[in-house]
């Protein structure tokens, strides 16, 4: 899987309970070494699961191969011919990948993008859908293949020829309901609803609100094998598309407590990659069951939201280091009992807490 190898270095394998997503239930593998993600996250789940799970959606499987040209005559001009060409572009592509189109996936669509008209610099975006797949070396595969014939129709100089990791056609939408009661009072709802203002406000606060939903949805692409990086990298470029870094996710008051809400483009897959290389990850999608990899990302986002109002309430009631900061001792206290396995008993008293 690598190279230069000389051990395997491991994380927890955790799973994350009380997950109903799209009224059917998860127990949801987390794989993280930081202490409280796993408990937060599995808390927040049973808070929203008794005012009727996560909800979500995602949009098609659709991933974006990159053509760059430099110094290329008249750009504009290019950009007209390269639209013309669409179509001849469209089915270079598909010959690419021709197992993937029998699946029924293959090229959708194509923009053309003036970057520097004076520099001749112009981007060919193909649309591309890969399935089930994460899809990078599909789309790598489409770009590589289409970008000779790009390049006569445009002329100038080859540039890169690679996947976009932000994906903007293969975005999910999550949300969910908890009441007041479920939460815990007024208080606590009202100091939610302030914390995640805050981070609409704040880049700085933003910052560390989308940390808390990253935490729970990277524990979960790690354990499942995905490329959490590209998770990261889209997450974080999707929040600044505004000019500003922004939230990914929001907590609103309703009439009967908040409603939570969180989108973001995140491309993940259940064939391919780690998913069949890895037998932890092959077990990991065991105890996850059967899904595709658009109910693969509803998921992955729902473990998010949770992760974040967890910490949320937390920091909108007793702060965030009590808890936390009991679980790092735990921690540090296993060190010395290492050598003393657990009973079963210990083991089912962890999970149901």
């Amino acid at each position: 899987m690598s190279e230069n190898v000389i051990g395997s270095h491991g994380l927890p394998l955790s799973v994350g309970l009380n997950f109903v997503v799209n009224d059917r239930e998860f127990t949801v593998p987390m794989a993280v070494e930081e202490p409280s993600v796993v408990a937060a996250a599995s808390s927040a789940a049973k808070r929203v699961r008794a005012c009727g799970g996560f909800h979500g959606e995602a949009d098609p499987p659709v991933m974006t191969a990159q053509v760059q040209l430099d110094d290329v005559p008249n750009a504009h001009a290019a950009r007209e011919r390269l639209v013309a060409s669409a179509s001849e572009i469209l089915a270079a592509g598909d010959a690419a990948i021709p197992r993937m189109v029998a699946r029924g996936g293959g090229c959708r669509a194509l923009d053309v993008r003036v970057l520097d008209a004076d520099a001749g610099v112009l981007v060919v975006d193909l649309y591309v859908d890969v399935g089930d797949a994460m899809g990078a070396n599909l789309v790598d595969a489409v770009a590589e293949t289409v970008a000779p014939l790009v390049l006569r129709v445009a002329g100038g100089r080859m540039g890169l020829r690679i996947l976009s990791n932000l994906p903007m056609r293969r975005r999910v939408r999550v949300w969910a309901d908890v009441s007041v009661e479920v939460i815990g009072g007024e208080a606590l709802v009202d100091g939610i609803a302030r914390a995640s203002r805050f981070a609409e406000l704040d880049p700085f606060r933003a910052v560390t609100h989308n940390k808390g939903f990253m935490n729970g949805l990277d524990a979960a692409a790690v354990a499942l094998g995905q490329d959490w990086r590209s998770i990261e990298a889209a997450a974080h470029g999707y929040a600044s598309l505004q000019g500003t870094y922004r939230p990914l996710c929001t907590w609103r008051k309703t009439a009967t407590g908040l409603r939570g809400a969180a989108e973001l483009p995140l491309a993940v897959g259940t064939v391919g990659g780690s998913t069949r290389a890895h037998e932890g990850v092959r077990t990991a999608f065991r105890i996850l069951g059967e899904l595709d990899a658009r109910t693969l990302a509803i998921v992955l986002a729902s473990v998010g939201l949770a992760s974040n109002l967890a910490a949320l309430r937390a920091l909108a009631g007793e702060g965030i280091q009590r808890g936390h900061m009991r679980l790092h001792r735990r921690k540090f206290a296993s060190d010395a009992q290492r050598a003393a396995p657990a009973s079963v008993g210990d083991v089912a008293t962890e999970i149901e807490s």
